[in-house]
């Protein structure tokens, strides 16, 4: 049976999905390790598990379903929080360190995507093999958005409002030269994608840490429903529009 597209048109609802699930990635993967304390390692394992099993189940779907596309997502960006947070607390290497190492990685990974296709299209994608590249680009880039947001929070000593800022003026700046010039449409797609990541971390971080480190103090589990409850209403909204 031929395959259609798997992945997500590029409109303004993927950018607002996109960034509800990086926030959401963020105060999940921190109640996993940290509100039920099991740790960086254990939780490494846990949302490794879970981005797998996403992951098998978006393999095999037979075209973009909304609901399997962002459980892929929000795995990503779950496991992309345990993995900033593995390298910085469990290895000591620093968010400075283990930026530069995602960096690394996801170069590598589009560097690889380019010499096997000749492009880095990422809309359509309909064979497998690219669309596994797609969702190891994807990793990539959501570890790094999120080591980058702690390495602003933590080593520049932005507050979690002040780097959203940051992050968010980047992201804005990426739309006005969509619209108003013509640089390369793909390599700004995946300049917004990596720092939306950041962008909703911080946003997370600020929803979560305590007062005096300039956040809400909300409980990880009430920021997670919170978002998780936001995500669910956009992919109805999306599976509505698909159809």
């Amino acid at each position: 049976m031929k395959y259609l597209n798997k992945v997500a048109p590029i409109t303004l609802l993927f950018w607002l999905m996109k960034v509800v699930a990086t926030t959401l990635g963020e105060t999940l993967g921190d109640f996993i390790s940290m509100t039920l304390n099991y740790g960086y390692m254990a939780g490494l394992a846990i949302t490794l598990v879970i981005l797998v099993v996403a992951l098998l189940i978006q393999l095999n779907a037979k075209e973009y379903e909304p609901v399997k596309y962002w459980f892929v997502i929000i795995g990503t960006t779950t496991l992309g929080t345990e993995i900033s947070d593995f390298i910085d607390r469990t290895l000591r290497m620093g968010y400075l360190f283990g930026s530069i190492i995602l960096a690394l990685c996801l170069a590598v990974s589009i560097l690889f995507w380019y010499r096997t296709y000749k492009n880095l299209e990422v809309y359509p994608i309909v064979e497998k093999k690219k669309e596994l590249l797609f969702w190891i680009a994807v990793l990539f880039s959501n570890s790094l958005g999120t080591a980058f947001g702690d390495f602003l929070s933590d080593n520049l000593g932005l507050s979690y409002l002040h780097g959203a800022m940051v992050t968010g003026s980047i992201i804005i700046l990426v739309v006005l030269l969509h619209y108003f010039t013509k640089l390369n449409q793909i390599l700004l797609f995946w300049i917004a994608f990596i720092f939306t990541r950041p962008f909703g971390a911080t946003f997370g971080d600020f929803l979560t840490k305590p007062f005096a480190k300039g956040g809400l103090e909300l409980s990880t589990l009430y920021a997670s429903l919170c978002s998780l409850t936001l995500m669910t209403i956009m992919i109805a909204i999306a599976h509505k529009k698909k159809a």
